[in-house]
């Protein structure tokens, strides 16, 4: 039969790539983790994990498995939660995956006050501008700007409507001039952003109908998009940003918001969850007191603009 805790420990096996890893979040010795491992493939009769002294990969079946033996969790994991029912306290441990200058900036209180309002409640925080696997990284959810319509997880609207917004501080536009028009980008200093080692340098904009693309310059990059915030409030050139990122800043006069009459890429948010299994009342919970706050902050670029309803 089937252990539950060596379907457990074969699946954060998959998530960290490693024995020793499964061994060290479980609190478990690395012996403990293999002799798990063996007693699953031994009840299901194939090899889960190719093994060797520097790798440990998946097979093709244990590939196959993954998905399974991940839904059963979550079916399990469900099943308590409405046994005990949603008006008991939330507790355990939320893990959640933001990018850096939304965590920051703008979700932090956001999660602190949710975690107040639910004292048994843990809340690990992971703050980075990689995208996160929700798949294999140790997370339960991830907040995300954007949709893969490719991907298998599963995304709840957070500011469905929110774009991105072109901005510089009022001391960048008096020494360098405003821009009139998209055009006008490609004679000031813009703050690409870096991903992956690729450099976005070419900034895309709903026009006519279709999609307008300027490739702009800077002479200052990074891949933490708060850094790229801070130089845009320090001075130091163009930035194109995701209008929740930048709303305080705009309203507290630290940006100005340029080109009001043109409309910015659309860049939704979302709640990112493997599949809908795994919305555990924790997970609900904070899905809807997110979205109310984010989606009256994405509401409040229609008082600085005038394109309403692109």
């Amino acid at each position: 039969m089937i252990r539950l805790e060596d379907l457990q420990l074969f699946v954060r096996t998959a998530a960290l790539g490693s024995f020793s890893n499964a061994a060290r979040e479980a609190d478990l010795l690395p012996g403990q983790v293999s002799a798990a491992i063996q007693r699953l493939e031994k009840e299901l009769d194939i090899r889960l994990f190719a093994r060797s002294t520097r790798s440990l990969r998946l097979t093709a079946e244990g590939e196959q498995y993954l998905p399974y033996a991940d839904e059963v969790l979550s079916t399990l994991r469900e099943g308590r939660d409405r046994l005990h029912g949603e008006q008991k306290a939330l507790q355990g441990t939320l893990k959640i995956a933001a990018p850096s200058d939304l965590g920051r900036n703008v979700l932090l209180p956001m999660l602190t006050a949710f975690r107040e309002a639910h004292p048994k409640l843990v809340l690990r925080l992971s703050v980075s501008d990689q995208v996160t696997d929700v798949f294999r990284d140790p997370v339960d959810i991830a907040i995300r700007y954007g949709v893969n319509e490719g991907a298998t997880y599963v995304a709840l609207p957070l500011a469905e409507h929110n774009r991105r917004v072109l901005v510089a501080s009022p001391d960048y536009l008096q020494r360098h001039g405003r821009p009139a028009a998209l055009d006008d980008l490609l004679m000031h200093q813009c703050l690409p952003f870096v991903l992956g080692g690729r450099v976005y340098d070419r900034w895309t904009f709903p026009a006519a109908g279709m999609r307008r693309q300027i490739t702009v310059k800077g002479v200052l990059l990074c891949d933490d998009a708060e850094i790229a915030r801070r130089w845009a409030i320090d001075g130091r050139g163009v930035a194109y940003k995701s209008w929740i990122d930048v709303c305080d800043d705009v309203e507290q006069g630290r940006l100005e918001l340029l080109l009001p009459d043109q409309p910015g890429e659309p860049v939704p948010l979302n709640l990112i969850c493997p599949h809908r299994r795994q919305f555990s009342p924790a997970v609900r919970y904070l899905h809807a007191a997110l979205r109310e706050r984010l989606q009256a902050i994405s509401n409040r670029l229609a008082v600085h603009t005038r394109y309403q309803g692109v």
